[in-house]
């Protein structure tokens, strides 16, 4: 392991927007945090909202400086990584951000029926093999595990540079009737009015310098069965 990363490791520990639960603590049961984050971390009762493989957490801490009204929670599982965002929060001192190191499949241990107002899923990795269909962020299997803390009315918004995972999600939400309330294949060329579709990671930044398109949906979990995958690709 590089010096750099023990460095920010070590780092981490000091700081005090960062949760860093062992498997033994999230595995099959809940974290201490779940329900608790509005009363014990942010101290307040502004909306939660998850950026879900949060990265360096540039997406994060920019939504946070634009709306200091909402607070922000990264997650992301590499810890160095985080450390670039949950330091920036600290020089900045914003008190509305918090970071989640973990996996997403554990998702569940750290949120309650209600607890979270929206979802951002930011230049996931596609996944475009279809025999992992399933490990997709917008697949059945993981918007299954979003609609039990996501409140009524929440929404998820999926940014990404692939097209393909683009209308495979779209093809999700068609397949389950689940609402759509923005849907755009080239985001910087439409007139959707939300001031966070500005904010561009660094990567997102290396993928338009490339001549890439960045798609963008917004939509809601609104079914009260269970989400289905569509039909094969193959």
């Amino acid at each position: 392991m590089g010096k750099n990363k023990l460095i920010r490791f070590a780092e981490n520990e000091t700081f005090g927007n960062i949760f860093q639960p062992s498997f033994s603590e999230v595995f099959g049961i809940d974290y201490h945090m779940k329900g608790k984050w509005h009363a014990e971390y942010f101290k307040n009762t502004n909306p939660i909202v998850i950026e879900l493989g949060c990265g360096k957490g540039e997406y994060t801490v920019g939504m946070a400086r634009v709306n200091p009204d909402k607070n922000y929670i990264g997650f992301d599982i590499k810890g160095a990584r985080l450390w670039r965002g949950a330091k920036t929060a600290v020089e900045e001192n914003l008190g509305n951000v918090a970071f989640i190191r973990n996996r997403i499949e554990n998702i569940l241990s750290f949120f309650e029926p209600g607890e979270v107002s929206e979802i951002w899923i930011t230049f996931p990795d596609p996944q475009l093999k279809s025999a992992r269909a399933l490990k997709r962020l917008t697949s059945s299997r993981f918007l299954n595990r979003y609609k039990q803390f996501l409140k009524p009315g929440g929404v998820v918004h999926l940014k990404t540079d692939s097209q393909e995972l683009h209308e495979y999600t779209k093809s999700v939400l068609e397949h389950n009737s689940l609402k759509v309330n923005h849907c755009t294949n080239d985001l910087y060329n439409s007139n959707l009015p939300n001031p966070f579709l500005s904010i561009k990671t660094f990567y997102e930044q290396q993928f338009l310098e490339q001549g890439k398109t960045i798609t963008y949906l917004n939509f809601e979990l609104n079914r009260v069965d269970p989400i289905q995958e569509p039909p094969s690709e193959e």
